[in-house]
C-alpha cells in the first residue's frame, strides 16, 4: 500500500500517468470498499485541487454518497436527474462543461461551475458513480473521461 502521494507535474496527461500507478499501490491488497472509494477522492483531489471529487453509490432506486472530498453534498438522487443520475440511467460518461445549461442539474453547492461524471460498471450494471465538480467552467474534456474511465475500472467491487 502507498503511504504517500507524490504530486504529478506536467501536462493533464502526465499527471494522471503519474497517479494511476499511485491509485493501484493504494487499493493494493484493500478489499474494503468504502476505504478504496475514499482513498481513491483523496488522491484526485490533492492530484487536480478539483473543487469536489466524491463517488455515490446505487442503493435501490436512488444514488447515496459515499466517500468524497469537498464541501457537503446532495445525499441522494433519483435516477434520471441531474448529472449523476443521468449518468447512471444512461451508463456512460457525462461531461458538462457549464451546469447552468444542463437541463435538470441538482445545484449542491452554487459554487460548482463545470462537471464529469462516470459510471461504475461491473457485470453490466452500474453500481455507482464517481462525480468530480470544478468552480472553473469547461474543465473536464476527453483525456479526463479516459483516464477517470480507467480508474473507475480500477475499483474493486
Amino acid at each position: 500500500m502507498a503511504e504517500d502521494l507524490h504530486i504529478a507535474t506536467g501536462t493533464k496527461v502526465e499527471q494522471y500517468e503519474g497517479l494511476l500507478p499511485q491509485i493501484t499501490g493504494l487499493l493494493e491488497g484493500e478489499t474494503d470498499l468504502v476505504a478504496n472509494l475514499a482513498n481513491i477522492t483523496g488522491a484526485l483531489k490533492e492530484q487536480f485541487g478539483w473543487f469536489w471529487v466524491g463517488f455515490y453509490l446505487v442503493k435501490g432506486e436512488e444514488l447515496v454518497l459515499g466517500p468524497f472530498q469537498g464541501p457537503v453534498a446532495c445525499t441522494r438522487i433519483r435516477k434520471g436527474k441531474g448529472v449523476c443520475g443521468t449518468s447512471w440511467a444512461e451508463a456512460r460518461t457525462v461531461i458538462v462543461p457549464d451546469v447552468e445549461a444542463f437541463p435538470g442539474h441538482i445545484a449542491c453547492s452554487s459554487l460548482s461551475r463545470s462537471e464529469i461524471v462516470v459510471p461504475l460498471i461491473r457485470d453490466g450494471v452500474v453500481r455507482g458513480v464517481l462525480d468530480v465538480d470544478s468552480a472553473e467552467l469547461d474543465t473536464y474534456d476527453l483525456t479526463d473521461r479516459l483516464y477517470l474511465e480507467r480508474v473507475a475500472a480500477m475499483i474493486p467491487f
